[in-house]
């Protein structure tokens, strides 16, 4: 485990929904100095009412300077120009972000840095620091992403993956596609907070209140409604099972007025990481209801780990990473599929949701950085 070092963390926004981004901070926080820098320059805004929310937002952030979120972390919200492709507002970006990291460093007491990006697109700020590990964490095929210039995200990662001392892919398609760029890549799975989810199992959780009167049998699915999430495939199993009721927990950008009308569909909106667990508690069986795609191939869902913690029976659509687990809960594509694994899950017994939830318990955060931190003082990568 790392320890007295200084870790220079360029990511999207810390007050977004914990992900191995934020798990992973965390820990390193217990014995090091953590700056996190809310990189947000991949993707070009557009006039969306969301979007320029955002940039409001983070125009307000940028103003209030350093803020220190817990023991030895510390968000800074820098001034970035969103334009990925633009030669000028990367030359731009270079200074202005990097003296903004130096101004932060002078208010912090901090030892030999250590960059972790879960950002491909930052290669251009890397020699802006003395820093003397480089790691890139890779959690998706970011060229996939909607409104994303595929393009240039590609030939980013490329040259970040040449910088990198060490390749983290939470998926082996990301591995697969990394190694070619750097061989020192490894693949680690998502972990799990075991003691946060497993609460669902083994203690008297209250019941949300939103969520009391809706009846069972109730399929939950919890993680940001984007255009990956397949709500036809989930509409058409609740036309022909009105006696099912499936609860969305989440941020949506997607229009959802067409699945409202359907009254077994509920959307409950983003709900604090810290009542997940009563959630769970809730639900009969967790949905991973993903679209198959470029991008969701590549994807390793944390939520499946965090169900499984929970001792819930999943569903899932076949994604490659989820399908490894295909000894411990349901995968189907179609309609009539998915409605049918959903019966099996239902069966579940008390008894079997138990050991659902021990057999997460060796998969901890902890677990895996303590892997990824041998990997990086110089172990072999497996």
């Amino acid at each position: 485990m790392l320890k007295n070092k200084t870790i220079l963390c360029f990511a999207s926004g810390y007050d977004a929904p914990p992900t191995s981004k934020h798990h992973v901070m965390h820990l390193l926080a217990r014995d090091n100095t953590v700056l996190w820098v809310s990189y947000h320059a991949s993707r070009k805004p557009s006039i969306s009412k969301g979007d320029l929310s955002h940039v409001m937002n983070r125009i307000q952030k940028v103003f209030c300077g350093i803020n220190r979120v817990r023991k030895n972390l510390y968000v800074l919200t820098p001034l970035v120009l969103p334009l990925p492709s633009s030669k000028i507002a990367i030359r731009l970006n270079r200074v202005l972000i990097a003296q903004q990291i130096r101004k932060a460093f002078k208010a912090l007491s901090y030892g030999p840095v250590q960059i972790w990006s879960f950002c491909p697109d930052v290669s251009y700020l890397v020699d802006q620091f003395d820093h003397e590990k480089l790691v890139y964490y890779c959690v998706d095929e970011f060229s996939s992403f909607t409104g994303y210039d595929s393009e240039q995200v590609l030939l980013d990662e490329k040259k970040l993956c040449s910088q990198a001392d060490l390749v983290v892919t939470t998926s082996r398609q990301l591995q697969k596609s990394k190694e070619l760029l750097n061989a020192s890549t490894v693949f680690v799975p998502h972990g799990v907070d075991y003691a946060h989810f497993a609460r669902a199992i083994s203690n008297n959780l209250p019941t949300p209140a939103d969520i009391v009167g809706i009846p069972h049998p109730r399929l939950g699915f919890f993680g940001l409604i984007r255009d990956w999430v397949d709500l036809e495939l989930v509409s058409k199993v609740a036309i022909n099972k009105p006696q099912w009721h499936f609860i969305f927990i989440g941020d949506s950008k997607q229009d959802l007025s067409p699945y409202r009308k359907i009254r077994n569909l509920h959307f409950l909106g983003p709900k604090p990481y810290e009542l997940l667990p009563a959630y769970c508690k809730q639900f009969d069986a967790g949905l991973i209801p993903f679209r198959i795609n470029e991008l969701t191939r590549s994807v390793n869902p944390i939520k499946l780990r965090e169900y499984l913690a929970a001792g819930l029976p999943v569903v899932s659509t076949p994604l490659p990473e989820v399908a490894l687990y295909k000894h411990l809960i349901e995968i189907a594509q179609t309609p009539e599929q998915f409605a049918k694994a959903i019966e099996t899950a239902l069966s579940t017994s008390q008894h079997e949701r138990h050991k659902i939830a021990i057999s997460m318990a060796g998969e901890s955060w902890q677990h895996k950085l303590d892997f990824i931190c041998r990997q990086l003082q110089g172990g072999t990568a497996a």
